[in-house]
């Protein structure tokens, strides 16, 4: 059976859901949803602290999605059907969960766990280490990013990225990633 975003959406959107968004990703989305939330945890009385980390680890994802995310090119129904990322910030006991998914390539996947594992494998210390280097070396892709958000995702968080990879068509995987904040 075919993977299905909409029912992995279902499936994954639980909690207590302080927002969640599946469909076209554009900058006035992002801008929307960041407002919302900076109003959801400041109403919250969350601590300052864990409001920023959720709020940073949101803007990354949200910055990855509208950068990485491929798209099935054509405008047949299935094309326009699963065109869409999703995301949703969940609250679980005393933990954040910040979840992104979307559709990758599958010959970007290689590239991206190799990156992600690389990531979860060093220690807090080789975490900035790594930031600083990059910070400095001043190399920025064609897309605007010099390699540095899931790298501060890991650093302001203290925890592994979670991620998983789903059988989606012949050319594409869906990619889902969890970001855990304490």
């Amino acid at each position: 059976m075919e993977f299905d975003i909409k029912n992995w959406y279902n499936r994954m959107n639980n909690g207590e859901i302080l927002v969640s968004f599946k469909g076209e990703i554009t900058s006035n989305v992002i801008t929307d949803v960041l407002d919302l939330m900076e109003v959801k945890l400041t109403d919250a009385n969350i601590e300052y602290k864990v409001v920023k980390r959720v709020y940073n680890v949101l803007v990354e994802s949200l910055q990855n999605l509208y950068h990485h995310a491929d798209k099935i090119s054509g405008n047949n129904s299935f094309a326009k059907e699963n065109n869409y990322v999703v995301f949703f910030v969940t609250k679980q006991r005393q933990m954040f969960k910040v979840s992104t998914g979307n559709l990758i390539k599958k010959e970007k996947t290689k590239f991206l766990t190799e990156h992600i594992d690389h990531l979860n494998s060093l220690s807090r210390d080789e975490i900035k280490t790594l930031y600083k280097v990059i910070l400095n070396n001043r190399n920025f892709s064609e897309k605007g990013g010099g390699g540095l958000g899931m790298i501060d995702m890991v650093r302001k968080t203290s925890s592994k990225l979670d991620y998983k990879l789903y059988d989606f068509s012949d050319e594409f995987l869906f990619f889902n990633l969890n970001v855990y904040i304490s």
